[in-house]
């Protein structure tokens, strides 16, 4: 590989590359293994899939090598069989490199075989050869490529052993004429096939695919070619032919279902390969590593706690390490603004720049030490194959709730920040699973709440009461979000769920090339998409709450400050004034507003306005009701003077009915953006929206009476 000339130039000679394989079978870690190659990262159009593209010099010619999502057949079932399927068969590509695990070759031939049938160079990386000669597995590789038609070279992307190899196969491949591959079935199949074939002759049918790959589309029911033949002067004729072949593969198969018969075809076929090219030294028979450690990591007892063990570490890890640089982040971007801040004479201006521009960009910014790590770890336990376990481990008492047993992970990290828990939900590769949890991790209590908690639960219950009535509204969030779960699969995402056989890879040492670029990939989406609208909304927040300013209000306070007799008297009648100019504000107007709708639920202006700068982030709640109190926005939950205003403001039921709408309604404005990008659509916010706004009411409606009822106290 030329190592100087990594720029990418303009050549004559370009040569686009598919990448497709099923998981876990190291075609992240093959793409890493072209040294030096420039990386592209992004999604897939309309979807949240992320797209990698390497791109690369070799000999003269141009690589570009797009790694597209791991699919175990070439259906669209998923997400991410669906822009793999969608990919290879609407974009423009030169070659498939197909990557197999040489340890597991007949069910990795399954997604290559079909892959047989479409009209495209294609060259076999059998990856993991290095594994597969210590398990004593051989795989003739010339034979194979005799046998299929197709070059098949000998890699593994963790060594880089035959990786220059594979690029000089793909070059060869993309200079040789097309030649279909050796894909053979059984003789009823291919006697149909062949009558198929001289049908399209007979009838000169003019088409960019080889007759043979319309024949096997057709026979497979394959929608898109069905759709072309369709509308052709010739399928009238053709589509009595193509029932009596289909009827014909079905009693040869005897079944009544082709795609069936086809499945048997291609397992047939694999086999027929495996049994050629395949060869295993015969030893004595002992556990092999991964059955030793699946001993004890999904053992009916031990599985369970040693996998929360897991999660608590990586919990701490991300929110307890992760909080001492955002400390420092934090206290950089308030430095930073008072440094700029102080440039600026015009307040307008400086108001805008330090507290709408600066602030927002810090909001972005603030999170990124939780998302390294909690992808980090993420990609450790994916890429060790541990997840898979996790979901097997979890998935009986999660299916009770709808749930997939991925589903933990996501929740779980959702009690420390939304935000990262919106992301880790992509580990669910099924859009049903992958929605229900993102519609219910905003139950599972973030730490920005915490100090809206601290503040009632210590202004309303003694001191030694406090702490179990916080884990008493942990829990209640929890439940309510497994009860919330249930109920959404039962109306919005009810339906039979679809077979999943869950995969058990083996147990393997996690790269650090592949887990840099994984949390760089994820790091740099979340700063260039999520950031832009991040800062954006921040702004928008911060115009609702400053406009528009009164002047007068400012003449009146500065003559009464100028006349102050102490210190005191001045930070009173400044958190005065701060408080005037909230409540003349557009978002007090709001907060005004729409009291008589929160009535019902014992809310006074002050509670609304505290709410709805609440959507901006929780931990504003606490500071806006400082600043509603006249104590000025620097309190916090500790305040005494808050707590016992607080006491004495609110009744006891309308600070329950507050605390449950806290638990339930909107995460902070950043994790709301998060998740509409993670749920691929802004209907889905509206969704998010409407369900936990009519939830947060009915319950805290229903908490307000029963608390009244239980109290007496109105």
């Amino acid at each position: 590989m030329n190592k100087e000339t990594l720029a990418c130039p303009v050549t004559a000679k370009h040569i686009k590359v598919a990448l497709v394989g099923q998981p876990n079978v190291g075609k992240s870690m093959l793409i890493n293994s072209v040294s030096n190659a420039h990386l592209h990262v992004g999604n897939f159009s309309g979807v949240t899939v992320d797209k990698a593209e390497v791109l690369f010099d070799y000999k003269g010619y141009n690589f570009t090598v797009v790694d597209l999502p791991g699919t175990y057949a070439f259906t669209d079932y998923t997400i991410e069989e669906r822009v793999t399927h969608d990919y290879l068969c609407a974009e423009e590509y030169d070659i498939i490199i197909n990557v197999v695990d040489s340890t597991n070759l007949f069910k990795n031939l399954q997604l290559t075989s079909e892959l047989l049938t479409m009209s495209k160079k294609i060259v076999i990386a059998l990856n993991m050869s290095d594994e597969a000669e210590k398990e004593g597995i051989s795989v003739n590789a010339d034979y194979m490529t005799e046998l299929m038609g197709l070059p098949c070279v000998k890699v593994s992307a963790a060594t880089k052993m035959g990786i220059e190899t594979l690029i000089e196969a793909v070059v060869k491949e993309y200079e040789s004429d097309k030649v279909d591959p050796k894909l053979v079935f059984s003789v009823s199949v291919e006697d149909e096939i062949s009558n198929l074939v001289s049908y399209f002759k007979k009838h000169k049918y003019q088409a960019a695919n080889s007759y043979r790959n319309i024949a096997i589309n057709l026979l497979k029911n394959n929608k898109k070619t069905y759709e072309k033949l369709h509308d052709n002067p010739i399928w009238t004729e053709l589509q009595p032919v193509l029932i009596e072949a289909s009827r014909h593969i079905e009693i040869h198969h005897d079944t009544d279902d082709v795609k069936e018969a086809f499945a048997e075809e291609y397992a047939s076929f694999n086999r027929g390969i495996v049994a050629e090219v395949v060869t295993q030294e015969k030893r004595e028979e002992k556990k092999t590593l991964t059955e030793k450690i699946d001993s004890v990591l999904i053992h009916p007892l031990f599985g369970i706690p040693i996998f929360l063990f897991f999660m608590w570490s990586l919990f701490q890890l991300t929110f307890e390490i992760g909080a001492i640089p955002m400390d420092y982040i934090d206290g950089f971007f308030g430095w930073f603004g008072d440094v700029i801040g102080a440039t600026i004479p015009n307040d307008s201006v400086r108001s805008l720049v330090v507290d709408g521009i600066i602030a927002g960009v810090g909001a972005v910014v603030l999170f990124i030490p939780n998302i390294v790590i909690l992808f980090i770890g993420i990609a450790l336990l994916e890429s060790t194959g541990y997840m898979s376990r996790v979901a097997f481990l979890l998935d009986g008492f999660f299916h009770k709730f709808g749930l997939h047993g991925q589903s933990f992970i996501p929740l779980v990290t959702g009690f420390g920040c939304s935000i990262p828990a919106y992301m880790s939900a992509r580990v669910l590769k099924n859009d049903r699973d992958r929605l229900l949890t993102l519609f219910i991790i905003g139950f599972m209590s973030c730490g920005a709440r915490l100090p809206v908690y601290v503040l009632f639960a210590g202004a309303f219950f003694p001191e030694d009461m406090a702490g179990n009535v916080l884990f008493a509204i942990y829990i209640s969030g929890a439940i309510m979000g497994l009860i919330a779960a249930k109920i959404l699969k039962l109306t919005a995402f009810k339906g039979v769920d679809e077979p999943f056989v869950m995969e058990m890879p083996k147990y393997r040492l996690p790269s650090l090339k592949l887990i840099w670029h994984t949390v760089l990939t994820k790091t740099m989406m979340y700063l260039k998409k999520a950031g832009t609208f991040i800062a954006g909304a921040s702004m928008l927040i911060w115009f609702l709450s400053t406009y528009p300013h009164n002047d007068a209000l400012d003449v009146v306070y500065e003559a009464k400050i100028e006349k102050a007799q102490s210190e005191q008297e001045i930070i009173v009648l400044e958190n005065q004034l701060s408080m005037e100019h909230l409540e003349n504000s557009y978002l007090g107007a709001i907060g005004k507003f729409t009291e008589p709708i929160f009535a019902p639920l014992g809310f006074d202006w002050k509670m609304n306005i505290a709410l709805q700068t609440g959507l901006a982030a929780k931990e504003v709640v606490v500071s806006t009701l400082g600043v509603l109190y006249a104590l000025g926005g620097d309190v916090d939950e500790t305040n005494t003077s808050l707590a016992t205003l607080i006491k004495n403001n609110i009744p006891f039921a309308s600070a329950v009915s507050f605390i449950v709408v806290v638990m339930i309604y909107l995460p902070c404005l950043a994790a709301s953006i998060v998740f509409t990008r993670e749920a691929g659509s802004i209907k889905y916010f509206f969704y998010l929206f409407a369900f936990t706004s009519i939830t947060a009411y009915v319950m805290a409606f229903i908490a307000y009476r029963i608390t009244l009822m239980i109290t007496g106290i109105s």
